[in-house]
């Protein structure tokens, strides 16, 4: 027999399915000791299935619904208002109404109750479908209750619900309702609890939001909360908001909206006792379900109701600390512009590969990868020197630690641990790598590198493509010091060349008074492998052009047989050749290619359509020459001008000989400073090959159901599974549903141990009021039509556009071909965006925080790449 009503001491999360998120917590809350919970029941996703499965006109409406796509608001409008019409006109049928009476007499049924909506997908570790349903508070009598049951399973259908399950990728057939019917309570004073400070992240600060009368004031914004933190029993902080207005449930049904008395506007909501007995149960509510929560309660006739308590799914992972030491660690993934959650392959490779490096370990934080300074900031020299080192890197994360190290009480609590720093000894070394250079100033030096690099990597193709099975990873394993070697080698190149872009700016600003002028300096230099990637792609464009056959084709090419397709049109082998060649020299390449399980151009060549597209719309034939000699000009040009300038001044001919070596020192090795990520990802690339052959073999003996599920194994999971044909695949599930939880956070910039997120700001008092603060990193000023883009593939780039995105990587190099400004979330002076802007000329604004939601798609901004802020328009 099916159970249509539950009562709330006969649910616990084993009824999920029963009862949805909401009302699976309401039963397991009602089962802790100390914790009261206002009575009631639950309508169970039975009684919602007896009233839609049989409906055909509900289902005829659902089937056109499903057809639909996020972009068609107005008819998803019109048919989810259909829906709702014919749920709340269904009648109730008779057995399930009887059920529902039947608890109400028993609870009484003259008592007000609150009606909630209970989704299945609702309130789960994995998704926030809170508050997509609706609540009707303070409903009397029986016929009203039945009438607001079925207005929750209509607000199923509601445009935002519909809208965020079609966001979520949830069939609106796979999701049902329940329905909550809980015994009001009439609060003096109400609100919310977060076990974890919502700002910060701390676990160990909790935080209470607390209003006059029912909370329903504070979430619909209608009046500020009082805000008190607490930590570990004592109260830290109060803020204490002036509340003008109360909502209160009036006993006749209903609610009504009071003004509160003068003299109580400004008192405090709650005691300090009845702050600090709320905290006692907040923590015993977390401790219960074994995660942080966010908690609704209630005061009223002296007594603290729960009313409903759910997983704060925004909060970014803790990480593991198996010491119970305090440690701090820095987000890798923002010193390398790639802020994209990592699968385990991924994430474990590179782990190796920098152990290797420095001697020290990365860990994973939420699918990225962070490392431990603690022992770095303990020490006041050390520290010091990281701390300002990050202003090239990442402005926003040395801001965080400038404001962290203020905290001196709590940094002499850090874990004396192994040092995360490459030691002193590979730097001295660099360092008199980086004089050699110097003085050496020959561009052959460069050219010998390149070669050197070319001819190793060529030496490992070859190998690793014979290898397979053990033999193989046991291959990998030794060769990770051929890696290490190639991306090392040339440093004193590359540190050589940034001393001279610093010396540039630092003296030109001192004696012409001009600002960043290495950035017209570096513009085309040679062997910039990353910026030539850019221009390349606009010869492949003067193919395509030639051929109107194979231009139309591109508007529905597909990979799997891209190439095939290609040969068949008129013009498709021309084209299918200069897409070959390119390839074959950038095809390794993709967006956050230090992943290894990243997507490259090679297993994906349409990722390259868009921009091939813009380019031939944007370009005219011979573009690539014209556009690097232009930048060659613009760069003598500069030099012979700042030149003409310095001699003017006293000791100026001393002034100018030496600007003269340096710029020379610039432009010899500017462009080599990509050249070792090429490298690593060439090596990435090659690996990434012989491991999906094993993944081909293990996939045919069943071991696993798709080659990509190996992206889900660790490199020695994966070794393991090669070895004796056997995977739990449970595991690859479970972190399906982890990859897919975390690819949607933010990741923060410092955390600590205790999952606290340190964060920084900038000054703002020196840009115009309402601009968005960043770091200026090449310098000029555009305006134009904002591209707020977050993958490469929807790159559908116009000539003029100023591309916003979160992150820059080299891949994202042949898009600046086509745009003139460049805004990112991420980045600093000496990242791949700053670098590749300044080459070809582009103002350009990076670390400006939230910038892909704060600028919208085709709003007019203004970017000033001199002074680092975005204006918008």
């Amino acid at each position: 027999m099916n159970a249509y009503v539950l009562d709330f001491k006969d649910i616990d999360k084993t009824k999920l399915i029963a009862v949805g998120g909401k009302g699976a917590n309401l039963g397991e809350l009602s089962r802790i000791s100390g914790i009261q919970v206002p009575e009631g029941f639950c309508v169970t996703t039975e009684a919602y299935k007896q009233i839609i499965v049989p409906n055909q006109e509900f289902n005829a409406w659902l089937d056109q619904l499903a057809g639909l796509k996020v972009d068609d608001q107005k008819r998803i409008s019109e048919i989810s208002a259909k829906i709702r019409k014919v749920i709340e006109e269904t009648t109730i049928p008779g057995d399930i109404e009887e059920e529902i009476t039947r608890r109400l007499t028993k609870l009484g049924e003259k008592n007000a109750y609150a009606v909630r909506s209970s989704a299945t997908a609702e309130d789960l570790p994995t998704a926030s479908f809170a508050g997509q349903q609706d609540t009707y508070l303070n409903i009397i009598g029986e016929a009203a209750i039945l009438e607001h049951i079925r207005k929750c399973w209509a607000s199923l259908f509601t445009d935002r619900a519909v809208v965020y399950r079609m966001q979520n990728a949830y069939g609106h057939s796979k999701v049902y309702l329940s329905v909550v019917i809980q015994r009001m309570v009439f609060p003096e004073a109400a609100g919310i609890m977060f076990t974890a400070d919502p700002v910060t992240a701390n676990r160990k600060v909790l935080s209470i939001d607390a209003g006059f009368g029912l909370g329903e004031a504070l979430v619909s914004g209608l009046v500020n909360a009082d805000i008190y933190k607490v930590r570990e029993g004592k109260i830290i902080d109060k803020k204490i908001s002036t509340k003008k207005l109360a909502i209160y449930a009036l006993k006749e049904g209903g609610t009504e909206e009071k003004k509160i008395e003068t003299e109580r506007q400004n008192k405090q909501t709650l005691t300090d006792d009845r702050i600090l007995q709320l905290e006692k149960m907040g923590r015993t509510i977390e401790a219960y379900f074994g995660r942080p929560q966010d908690i609704e309660w209630c005061l009223s006739e002296d007594k603290i109701y729960i009313v409903q308590s759910r997983p704060i799914t925004t909060l970014y992972p803790a990480p593991e600390n198996k010491d119970g030491k305090n440690h701090v660690y820095f987000s890798f993934a923002h010193r390398q512009m790639m802020t994209e959650a990592m699968r385990p392959l991924g994430y474990s490779f590179f782990q190796d590969f920098f152990k290797l490096i420095s001697g020290s370990a990365m860990i994973e934080i939420g699918g990225r990868l962070y490392i431990d300074i603690s022992r770095e900031l303990r020490s006041p020299l050390i520290s010091k020197s990281f701390v300002k080192g990050l202003a090239a890197v990442d402005v926003l994360m040395q801001k965080a630690f400038i404001n962290l190290m203020k905290r001196r009480d709590y940094v002499k609590t850090l874990y004396r641990g192994k040092s995360a720093m490459i030691g002193a000894s590979v730097w001295l070394k660099w360092g008199i790598e980086t004089i050699k250079a110097y003085r050496k100033n020959d561009h052959a030096i460069v050219k010998d590198l390149m070669a050197r690099h070319e001819a190793l990597m060529h030496q490992r193709e070859q190998k690793i493509a014979g290898l397979s099975g053990e033999e193989l990873f046991t291959f990998i394993r030794k060769d990770y010091g051929n890696l290490k070697d190639a991306v090392f080698a040339g440093y004193g190149v590359v540190f050589a060349g940034a001393y001279a872009s610093s010396w540039l700016n630092k003296n030109i600003k001192k004696w012409l008074g001009e600002k960043n002028a290495a950035d017209t300096l570096a513009q085309s230099v040679p062997d910039n492998v990353t910026s030539e990637m850019g221009l390349a792609l606009l010869d492949v464009a003067d193919a395509v052009r030639k051929y109107p056959a194979v231009t139309a084709y591109f508007e529905q090419a597909g990979d799997e047989t891209f190439f095939e397709d290609l040969a068949k049109l008129e013009g498709g082998q021309a084209v299918s050749d200069a897409i070959r060649a390119y390839l074959k020299k950038y095809g390794m390449r993709c967006s956050a290619e230090i992943d290894i399980t990243s997507p490259r151009w090679n297993e994906k060549p349409t990722i390259l359509i868009p921009m091939i597209l813009s380019n031939i719309k944007a370009f005219e034939p011979g573009a690539h020459t014209r556009k690097f000699e232009q930048g060659l000009q613009e760069a003598r040009k500069k030099e012979q001008d700042i030149l003409r300038r310095l001699e003017q001044l006293p000791g100026g001919k001393r002034k100018a000989k030496k600007t003269r070596k340096v710029i020379s020192v610039l432009r010899n090795y500017a462009g080599f400073r990509e050249y070792s990520k090429y490298i690593m990802v060439w090596y990435l690339w090659t690996i990434k090959e012989a491991l999906l052959r094993e993944a081909g073999r293990l996939a045919q003996k069943g071991v696993i159901k798709d080659r990509e599920d190996i992206y889900y194994l660790t490199f020695d999971e994966l070794r393991e599974a090669v070895k004796s044909n056997k995977v739990d695949y449970q595991i690859i599930i479970k972190r399906k549903e982890e990859y897919a939880i975390f690819a949607k956070l933010t990741p923060p910039r410092v955390i600590t141990s205790g999952g606290e997120v340190i964060s920084g700001e900038y000054d703002t008092g020196s840009i115009p009021r309402g601009a968005l603060a960043g770091v200026a990193v090449s310098s000029g000023v555009v305006e134009g039509r904002a591209r707020v883009i977050l993958k490469m593939e929807g790159a559908n780039i116009e000539e003029g556009d100023i591309l916003v995105t979160s992150f820059t990587d080299p891949s994202w190099t042949p898009v600046f071909v086509s745009i003139k400004g460049l805004v990112t979330e991420v980045g600093g002076m000496m990242t791949h965006g700053a670098v590749v802007a300044r080459e070809y000329g582009l103002p350009a604004v990076v670390s400006v925080e939230n910038a892909t939601k704060l600028i919208k798609d085709g709003q007019r901004i203004r970017i000033n790449g001199t002074e680092g802020y975005v204006e918008i328009l």
